[in-house]
């Protein structure tokens, strides 16, 4: 069964349904420079030379280091381009986050990120997570503000439930939900179906499988074998397969994966071969 291939994001945005999540291309710990800043610019550029239309970063990748190089590699951007860029949590350090959600502090980071990034409207702007001392509806009320001067174009959230969706719904337009998801890690079931039901867009972070779901000679890889692919080919058709809605976002510093990855638009596998895989992973 062939798969829709195309999503419109918030309605109007009309991009591919397999984007590029640009999380890798900073140093260690998502910190610091690339090891090989020609080579990431390189896979940015390649990216959107092959059809990917849908780049989603943050201001805490280095921190500001993958907008900073999103913005050199493809501004201006080419038309139907769409950039996704996330605030909300605070960089100490390699590999430590922390959740800010404080009003003034996520309007001056969007109006970073736009500055960084060089557009005069943000595509996408996720609340990159909710911070338990501020109710999100306080955390987007700035965010609304800047929807509404034309600076953001469209609101998303990133690892919530649907009870957290609802409530940022009473402020915002939610129209992205950005929570980990893969075929081996389905604790955010409840959000994809919630998404599915209201045309939300799903983008699964570490939309890969790992692990033992994933090992030499596991379902995953038997399958991708019999069809001649990898298991992260697999992987991101399953999850194309699995609902309309879900938006994959893998990450790369290779040129070799990154095209590798794109074809996973054309695997095709029968609705039983899915219910196998799927059960094998459970």
């Amino acid at each position: 069964m062939s798969i829709q291939k195309t999503f419109k994001l918030g309605g109007d945005l009309e991009i591919n349904r397999l984007g590029y999540g640009a999380m890798r291309i900073t140093g260690e710990g998502v910190w610091g420079p690339p090891k090989d800043h020609d080579g990431a610019i390189k896979v940015l550029k390649r990216a959107v030379e092959i059809g990917v239309n849908f780049i989603d970063t943050a201001d805490s990748y280095g921190p500001y280091v993958s907008e900073e190089l999103i913005a050199e590699a493809l501004a201006p951007y080419k038309a139907g381009v769409v950039i996704a860029t996330k605030g909300g949590l605070c960089r100490v350090g390699p590999n430590k986050w922390l959740p800010v959600g404080r009003p003034e502090y996520l309007e001056q980071e969007a109006l970073m990120s736009m500055r960084r990034l060089k557009v005069e409207t943000i595509d996408l702007w996720q609340l990159h997570r909710i911070d338990a001392k501020v109710p999100v509806e306080e955390s987007l009320k700035p965010i609304v503000k800047l929807q509404k001067a034309g600076k953001i174009k469209h609101i998303g959230l990133s690892e919530v439930t649907p009870a957290e969706i609802e409530q940022a719904r009473n402020v915002a337009d939610i129209v992205s939900v950005q929570n980990e998801y893969n075929i081996g890690q389905r604790k955010s079931e409840a959000t994809v179906e919630y998404c599915d039901k209201h045309n939300i867009a799903f983008i699964p972070w570490f939309p890969v499988a790992a692990g033992k779901l994933a090992k030499e000679g596991g379902p995953l890889d038997t399958a991708a074998k019999q069809h001649n692919a990898t298991v992260s080919q697999l992987s991101l058709a399953w999850l194309l397969h699995r609902s309309p809605v879900i938006l994959p976002i893998p990450g790369t510093t290779s040129i070799e994966h990154l095209e590798e990855n794109f074809k996973s638009l054309d695997l095709e596998l029968s609705d039983s071969e899915w219910q196998s895989l799927e059960a094998a992973a459970k």
